[in-house]
Order: structure tokens, then C-alpha cells, then sequence
């Protein structure tokens, strides 16, 4: 039994609020006295410099854009075994914004996270929140689906109604129970053989290094000589992925919410646990000095009637509209959707109000925004592609004994978040052995990257950040003082000086940097 179920690390409540949060008092290196713009380096045609011979056709292929809206589309076609150019392709879907001002100076790549959040999605429908308006005047914005995630050659799994029963069902069997760990296990094992059965092969592919490949074929056909990059969250283990295996070919990346790539999966998990209750306590502290909290007294009493909510609804289900029934695994659900951004602080207290009423409706509504739900449909793969990327990114190589360690952390440091973080581990039942490598990447050789972490974010815990700044041989870390998941374009102009500064112009913070 895993005791740590990895969380999605990606910007899951962009659309739930915009931070709006304003931070004052950093120190960035300034821009040079005559105020060129330094471009990156492109090309008219496709990079194919040092490119391998059995690689050119897909480094050489030519792009057919189409209109979409107020963007260009296209599709990529890169190979399906890297180690083996020859045995397939499959297609990655590519969305453009073109640079306003008409005149770019160059293509920047996104990722927005997850694993498994469609970029091409962000980018449609999220532009604003994405990057900046100065960014979106001189860059071509490029949001892509990485491969197994949605417009691309997507992992395929349940149906709708499968979907709810895997993500919402309760077990019969008390928690922690033989039948209790029975019941999940089994519907873990259901939902990888659909995963196996539905994808064409695919799922040994869907690595992190492979994307990072794919996005070396973006880079090239792009006309791009070099990579330009703003990845979020897991966009950033993404993202230093391709600084190792390309170092060489790094522009400006810039990678905001860091993972630490060399922590194992339990670990993460761990983290993570820690780092959710400590903005649980936050949002509570929050909550308390407000009209509307549900809770009263201090923060430790809140966060114990918050815990016996959660204990109540374990055991008596609260039924809903639709059929569903809220139980405590659901609600932390909502619980975490809301704390990725502080802007969402309100939904929560609203959400926490009517489940101690009866009412589990907002809830539900924070747990499906969270899982992609929307009017009992999945707007997206994201839950299927969450799975294959971490299955095969974490080998599963902690002890029993580690495993305990971590338990008992958890219990002792997270209270609240302990008792429904533990389960089955999913990946046991999955059908392809991982192949990721939990290793620190130093991407000698790369030009400056700028890491950006907040202090108190729950997804991806202020410590990676750090870690991952000090790992690149070229890192530079911006540092947010605050609440809530990433940093840049939140309303921090600290922040957001020191990114565009760094994507405009070329230039790098003098030094680490603190924005408080």
C-alpha cells in the first residue's frame, strides 16, 4: 500500500479565479541603457543541425496550419518509440497565438502541468492567464497537448459513467480494511486494463522524456534554433527534461512551481501531504477573520471541526442532486481543488458552509472542476493521462519500512490531510514497467534557466523549487512570499518583471531573488 498518492501538479483552478495578489520589494538586473531587444535565435526553416538520419523526416516535416478561431492550428507528427524512429508516429496537436505586434520574435512553447493538462486548451482558453500581455505581443504563443493527452494521441480509458464510479464510488468496507483495500484494487486493475485496451499501444510511451523529445521536433519545425520556454508546475519537470537532454539547444526557459525530478514518487507524495495542510491551515487562519466562516475559535479548532466534517461524511455519505453521494475522499477533493490558488479561498468557505448544512452541491462542483468533470461528462483525458505519465515516470522502489516512515510523518505533520492520503497504489496494476530515472539534473552547458517558486504553494512545495534552482548549473531562482500555486503573471510585479525581463529582453536577475 502506497501512503502517498501522488496530486496533480499543474494550474487545475485557473479557471475557478485569477490570483490577484500584489508583492513588492525585489531587485532584478537591469535593462541595458540603449533598451534593444536582444531576439532569440530563429530560422526560417526547420533545424535539423546534428539531427540523426532515421529523425530527418520528422524534423523536416513541413506544417499545415489551419485557422481556429483566433488561432492557428496545426499537427506534429514525432516518432512513437524514439529508440526506434521507424516503428510509428503518432500526432501531437499544436495551437498558435501569433504575436500581436505582428513582428515575432520567436515561438515560446507552454506547458500548463499535470502531467496531463492540454496545453492547447490553455492557450485557447486561457491565453491572459497564461503569459502576459507584453509576452503576447513579440512571441508566437504555443500551447501543445504533450503525447497521451487530449487533442494529441491521447491514452483512452473509461466512459463517463465508469469515470464516476472509479473517481466517486465508495467502498462498502470500512477505511483501511482488507475489503476496503480489495474494493480499490480491484477498480485500479478495471481502469489500467481499459487504459491498455483503449490505447493502441501507447502506454510505454508516455514518458516525460519522450515528450521532451517531441518538443525538440516542435522547436524545429517552428523554425526556432532554440527553445523558449514557460512551463508550470509539472510543465517544469518537463521542461528541465529537455534542458538535459538538450542543453545545447535551451533558450529562455522559465519554470515556475518546481518539481524536484530527483525525489522518488513517495517522497513527492509526502511533500505534498505537508504541504496541502499547511495551506489548509492558511486558508483557515483566512477563514477565521472573515464574516462567513463556518468554523470559530482558533486555527487548530477549526482545523479539528474541519477533520469531524470530514469524519462525519466518511461515515454518512451526504447524497446529492444528481445520485452521487459526497463522501470524505470526494470532499478533500474540493478541499485541494480550492487551495491551489487563494483567489479560491471563497468557493471553499462557501463549499464547507452547505456541506455542514446538508448540501454537498459546491463541493462536488470543486471536486469535478478538479477531475475535469463538467455536466457528467470529462472535458478532457486528464485523469487517464495523469496516470500514465506518473506510472511510468516513478519507479516504485521504496521499502515497506520507508513507506511506514512516511505514514507516520504524514499523521504527525498533516492531521487533517492523514487519514484519506493513504491507498492502493494505482500504478501496481499498471500494464507497462516504468522506465523513469529519479535523478538530479545539473543541464550543463544550458543558458540561464529562471526557476520560480512560491512559499507556500501545496502542489508543488516551495523546497523543489529551491532544490531544482540549485541542481541546474545555470538556475536562477525568483522567489514568491505568499499563498497559492505558481507565481508568475499573478499580479506580482516582481515576479512578472523578472520572467519578462529574462523572455523580452534576454536578462537575468543578478543573483537569486526575493519578492515579498
Amino acid at each position: 500500500m502506497k501512503t502517498t498518492p501522488l496530486r496533480r501538479a499543474g494550474a487545475v483552478v485557473a479557471g475557478l479565479a485569477a490570483a490577484s495578489l500584489t508583492l513588492t520589494g525585489c531587485l532584478y538586473a537591469m535593462i541595458p541603457e540603449d533598451g534593444a531587444r536582444v531576439a532569440p535565435t530563429t530560422s526560417a526553416d526547420p533545424d535539423t543541425d546534428g539531427v540523426a538520419a532515421d529523425l530527418l523526416p520528422f524534423y523536416e516535416q513541413s506544417l499545415d496550419w489551419a485557422v481556429c478561431g483566433a488561432f492557428d492550428c496545426t499537427t506534429v507528427a514525432v516518432p512513437l518509440d524514439w529508440d526506434e524512429p521507424g516503428a510509428g508516429e503518432i500526432e501531437l496537436s499544436v495551437i498558435r497565438h501569433r504575436a500581436t505586434d505582428g513582428n515575432p520574435i520567436g515561438s515560446l512553447l507552454t506547458n500548463p502541468g499535470g502531467p496531463g493538462s492540454s496545453g492547447v486548451s490553455l492557450i485557447r482558453d486561457s491565453l491572459t492567464y497564461a503569459v502576459g500581455s507584453d509576452v503576447i505581443e513579440v512571441y508566437d504563443v504555443i500551447g501543445f497537448d504533450p503525447r497521451g493527452v487530449g487533442e494529441s494521441t491521447a491514452v483512452t480509458c473509461f466512459d463517463a459513467d465508469d469515470m464516476d464510479s472509479y473517481l466517486y464510488d465508495i467502498p462498502e468496507d470500512p477505511r483501511g480494511s482488507d475489503g476496503w483495500t480489495a474494493e480499490l484494487e480491484e477498480r485500479n486493475q478495471a481502469f489500467a486494463d481499459a487504459c491498455e485496451a483503449g490505447s493502441d499501444g501507447i502506454l510505454p510511451h508516455i514518458t516525460t522524456d519522450d515528450a521532451a523529445r517531441d518538443m525538440d521536433v516542435i522547436r524545429a519545425v517552428l523554425g526556432d534554433t532554440e527553445l523558449n520556454y514557460l512551463g508550470y508546475s509539472y510543465g517544469t519537470f518537463l521542461g528541465a527534461t529537455y534542458a538535459k537532454l538538450y542543453p545545447e539547444k535551451v533558450g529562455r526557459l522559465v519554470l515556475d512551481g518546481a518539481i524536484d525530478p530527483s525525489i522518488p514518487g513517495l517522497e513527492v507524495g509526502t511533500t505534498q501531504a505537508l504541504g496541502f495542510e499547511s495551506a489548509l491551515r492558511a486558508y483557515m487562519a483566512d477563514c477565521l477573520d472573515g464574516q462567513d466562516c463556518p468554523f470559530r475559535g482558533s486555527v487548530d479548532d477549526g482545523m479539528a471541526d474541519l477533520g469531524s466534517l470530514l469524519a462525519a461524511v466518511d461515515a454518512a455519505p451526504l447524497p446529492a442532486g444528481d445520485g452521487r453521494e459526497l463522501g470524505a475522499d470526494s470532499l478533500m477533493t474540493g478541499i485541494i481543488a480550492a487551495l491551489y490558488s487563494q483567489d479560491s479561498w471563497p468557493f471553499l468557505t462557501q463549499a464547507l458552509a452547505d456541506t455542514l448544512a446538508g448540501d454537498p452541491t459546491l463541493a462536488f462542483t470543486l471536486a469535478d472542476f478538479y477531475n475535469g468533470r463538467e455536466g457528467g461528462e470529462y472535458a478532457d483525458n486528464s485523469t487517464e493521462a495523469f496516470r500514465a505519465y506518473n506510472c511510468m515516470d516513478y519507479p516504485d522502489d521504496s521499502s515497506a519500512a520507508e513507506e511506514a516512515a512516511a505514514e507516520e510523518l504524514i499523521a504527525d505533520q498533516a492531521p487533517t490531510i492523514a487519514p484519506y492520503w493513504s491507498g492502493p497504489d494505482p500504478c501496481d496494476a499498471w500494464p507497462a514497467a516504468p522506465t523513469g530515472v529519479r535523478e538530479a539534473i545539473p543541464a550543463d552547458g544550458a543558458a540561464p534557466i529562471l526557476v520560480v517558486g512560491t512559499t507556500n504553494d501545496p502542489a508543488t512545495p516551495y523546497e523543489w523549487s529551491v532544490a531544482l534552482a540549485e541542481q541546474l548549473s545555470s538556475g536562477v531562482l525568483v522567489t514568491r512570499v505568499g499563498e497559492g500555486h505558481t507565481g508568475y503573471n499573478k499580479g506580482v510585479a516582481c515576479v512578472d518583471d523578472a520572467v519578462e525581463d529574462y523572455l523580452l529582453d534576454g536578462i537575468v536577475p543578478d543573483g537569486d531573488l526575493t519578492c515579498d
